[in-house]
């Protein structure tokens, strides 16, 4: 027999195991099992912070295996080694993500070689070339926050919370961390993180696995175009972003990961297939700053306790239909740049695992619909021969305007008070955001739309999170990477692009998920309908 059982204990009983085991066995006497009775084993499953109406409490779940042997929560998928001297099938997959490795690996359990391209460097190169945005203000239009190995969640606080839990089995993606050298913790931990200082190490690991199972990388290699026989995709061209030479490979069917921020990649697919693109919802906001024990302070009702852990906040109201929310809170954490090209400013968060910087951010972002976009960007975009691409055009205008309102990668600010009485701030409050700021009335050049709804939404935020709005409340600017505007469309039980067969679209690239947990799933689920397709 198996029962599910929750204790609920203040924080500083939470590592009191004999109490921690009293209370499991009198939840257990609501179902008339006594410990005396039967052999009894007990498996931590998650925990949770509950700070509501004033008291801090915390949620511990367990299984109790009353009889029988706990389940064996270590099995992990059976990985083939590739034999180069027999027959095998292979994929392409454009983009070394988590839809990408994730998807590399699942094709591995298939015994099909995976052949990952990715834009742009490993991430010891990637790493120097993001330190250059803040030295020496320079962008590598294809080693960035955005693209190199990992994604763009590498350099991100490597959150793994989801919601997707239809997507497939998210313990399975968190084992696989765990594997390849994630803390333990992700399993339990309902809010789950790695850190942006552990993450890339894990990357590496996964990467190293994948070529000793006969998995190939290419880095700095940038896919221009795709290789088409009838409707019928059967490899890519790659250009090396280093010297620009270029080079086919062929394979039985191609992977396309791109992530959220390779606009090339639509414009392309708009060029062989247009009927593949359609516009859907996206966000754009900002990066609004407070100092950590600030945010501690409002989320935990000004009770100091060592034993929490950083405060974190989600929030989400509706203003004239539109959502105004939070997005990627990063408690003691950072705002970096996450510009694709040195024309334009974007910014992002991320934390360590420690999450213990003097600062907690978050992007706060407006829903915008496809009926949002102005109509010069429609008409923009059907001059290119698709419409579907008038919000990337709309979102680059943002980033570009940003540009100009701040000083290279200095990005435009504003203290929150100040944005809401419409005047640039005259002094703005110490930033974790390294290239620097510059303050901007940020009314005078965000879209209306946008920042009407923004000072609306902060005003009804503030009725729950009341000391919000405070003078040490700084917004940077802009938030616009939350998502794609454009969905790649696929077929509901094939998975292929529906305007090319053996294309698969996946992960936050194609529209169809967002964060590095559903990404990874969606990889897994393309992956998984690619082999079916090639073994059958």
């Amino acid at each position: 027999m198996i029962q599910t059982l929750t204790i609920t204990v203040q924080p500083s009983d939470e590592k009191d195991e004999k109490l921690l085991k009293n209370l499991l066995y009198k939840e257990l006497r609501k179902y008339g099992i006594r410990e005396q009775s039967q052999n009894i084993s007990f498996v931590f499953e998650k925990k949770s912070i509950d700070a509501r109406h004033g008291q801090i409490k915390i949620h511990l779940k367990y299984k109790a295996y009353i009889g029988e042997k706990p389940e064996d929560s270590s099995l992990l998928p059976q990985w083939k080694k590739i034999d180069e001297n027999t027959e095998h099938k292979t994929v392409i997959v454009v983009g070394a993500g988590p839809a990408g490795l994730f998807g590399a690996l699942k094709l591995l359990e298939y015994g099909i070689k995976p052949v990952i391209i990715d834009r742009g460097a490993e991430t010891s190169q990637r790493k120097r070339d993001i330190a250059e945005i803040s030295t020496k203000n320079t962008v590598n239009e294809n080693s960035n926050y955005c693209f190199g190995e990992g994604g763009a969640g590498t350099f991100s606080d490597g959150k793994l919370y989801t919601r997707s839990n239809k997507r497939g089995d998210i313990s399975s993606i968190l084992k696989i961390f765990v594997e390849f050298g994630a803390n333990p913790k992700i399993l339990t931990d309902a809010h789950p993180h790695i850190g942006t200082d552990r993450l890339p190490a894990v990357i590496n690991n996964m990467r190293n696995k994948i070529i000793e199972l006969g998995g190939q990388f290419y880095f700095n290699s940038k896919v221009v175009d795709f290789a088409i026989n009838g409707n019928n995709v059967n490899g890519v061209t790659i250009e090396n972003t280093k010297n620009g030479d270029s080079f086919q490979l062929s394979a039985d069917s191609v992977l396309l990961a791109t992530g959220h921020s390779a606009t090339d990649i639509y414009e392309l697919l708009a060029k062989v297939s247009p009927s593949s693109l359609q516009a859907k919802t996206f966000a754009a906001g900002v990066r609004v700053e407070h100092p950590r024990t600030l945010i501690n302070s409002i989320q935990y009702h000004g009770k100091v306790d060592e034993n929490l852990p950083t405060a974190e906040y989600r929030v989400t109201v509706q203003i004239d239909e539109r959502g105004v929310y939070s997005f990627c809170m990063c408690p003691g954490g950072f705002v970096v740049p996450s510009a694709t090209g040195p024309d334009e400013i974007v910014v992002n968060g991320m934390s360590t695992a420690a999450r213990n910087s003097k600062w907690s951010n978050a992007a706060i972002v407006v829903e915008i619909r496809p009926e949002d976009i102005p109509e010069k960007f429609v008409k923009q975009a059907e001059a290119c021969g698709c419409k579907e691409l008038a919000g990337l055009f709309f979102r680059t205008e943002i980033e570009q305007n940003a540009n100009k309102n701040g000083q290279g990668q200095a990005a435009p600010a504003q203290k929150l008070i100040d944005f809401l009485n419409n005047k640039k701030s005259e002094n703005l409050p110490p930033t974790s955001y390294t290239p620097g700021i510059v303050s901007s009335n940020l009314r005078q050049w965000l879209p209306e739309h946008i920042g009407d709804r923004l000072q609306k939404g902060f005003r009804e935020i503030n009725k729950n999170m009341k000391g919000f709005i405070c003078d040490e409340a700084l917004m940077i600017a802009p938030e616009t990477r939350t998502s794609t505007p454009v969905r790649i469309l696929r077929n509901k039980e094939s998975l292929e692009c529906q305007g090319l067969q053996n294309l698969y679209p996946a992960g936050e690239g194609s529209g169809y998920s967002g964060g590095i947990v559903s990404s990874a799933m969606d990889g897994e689920n393309c992956c998984k309908a690619i082999a079916e397709k090639l073994l059958k």
